[in-house]
Parts: structure tokens; C-alpha cells; sequence
């Protein structure tokens, strides 16, 4: 049943991701990628992984998705300034890398020439032991991190400023 249940919401992950990028309209991306986000932290939960599921849904689905639809409302593209949809020569070059790329993963998935990983105990699944790597391990990752954030939150506020 865990299995079934596990296919069933990578389908769907997949499936989400693949109308984020073929939709016309940027808000229906934005809630197909809102699906992709809800179908992974499922998938999460499932693994037993509960603390990344939660973040999952109140990080990615909850404040990432605030910012992106606060950018979509602000640019406010009307369907008459979106471009005709054409074949080029990227289009085609991307689509055979895509494609390229499926299938080195589908061999890796069917051979994979790696070891088995550790058995998972409860150092693999505490909220201490995350929070203890977070901030000594991978603290200048996760300091970045923040400065990043802060970079994009002044540059939201100025691209909704108004020149007067």
C-alpha cells in the first residue's frame, strides 16, 4: 500500500512539474508548481521524514509560493503581451537534453553502481540532529542562504516602487 501510495504522488509530482513549465499563463504555473511542492512533502511524510514535510509545505508551498505570486501580480503580464509559441533550435536542443537526461536516469535507477546506503535510525530522522548540523556544519551555507533571501525581499520592494 506504502508503495502504491508512493507512485501515485510521484506521478503526480512529475506530472505537476511538467505543466509548470508548458502552461501559458504564469498563475497557473504557479499553482501546478503549489501541487508539485503539497505531492513531494506527501512523499516526504511517507519516507517518514515529518520534519521535512512540514518544512516543505510551510517554506516551499507557503512562503516561496507567497513570493512568487506577489512577483506574477506585480508584473502583471496581460495574455496580449505573451509571445506566439515557436519551434527554435533551443527549444529542440533542450528537449533532447531533456530527454537524454531520462534516460542516463532511468539507466542509473535500473543499474545502479553504487553501495546501499546506512539503515536509517533515529539520528537520520530527530529535529535535533537537523538543527545541530544546520547550524554547525552547514552554518556559512545556511548564513548565505539568509543573506540571499534578504537580497531578493529588497529587490521585490523596489521593483514594486513606483517611480514618481
Amino acid at each position: 500500500m506504502n508503495a502504491i501510495l508512493f507512485y501515485t504522488f510521484a506521478s503526480i509530482a512529475v506530472i505537476s512539474a511538467l505543466m509548470v513549465i508548458t502552461r501559458r499563463n504564469p498563475l497557473m504555473s504557479a499553482l501546478m508548481l503549489v501541487s508539485c511542492f503539497l505531492a513531494t512533502a506527501i512523499i516526504f511524510a511517507l519516507l517518514d521524514a515529518t520534519f521535512l514535510a512540514v518544512l516543505q509545505i510551510l517554506i516551499y508551498a507557503g512562503a516561496i509560493m507567497v513570493l512568487f505570486i506577489f512577483v506574477i501580480m506585480l508584473v502583471h503580464t496581460d495574455n496580449k503581451f505573451l509571445k506566439i509559441r515557436t519551434i527554435t533550435f533551443s527549444k529542440t536542443l533542450g528537449t533532447m537534453a531533456v530527454i537524454y537526461m531520462v534516460i542516463v536516469l532511468c539507466i542509473a535507477v535500473w543499474v545502479p553502481p553504487f553501495v546501499k546506503a546506512p539503515d536509517s535510525g533515529i539520528s537520520f530522522t530527530a529535529t535535533q540532529s537537523i538543527g545541530r548540523s544546520l547550524v554547525t556544519t552547514y552554518a556559512i551555507p545556511f548564513e548565505l542562504l539568509s543573506v540571499l533571501l534578504l537580497v531578493a525581499i529588497i529587490g521585490a520592494i523596489l521593483l514594486s516602487k513606483k517611480e514618481v
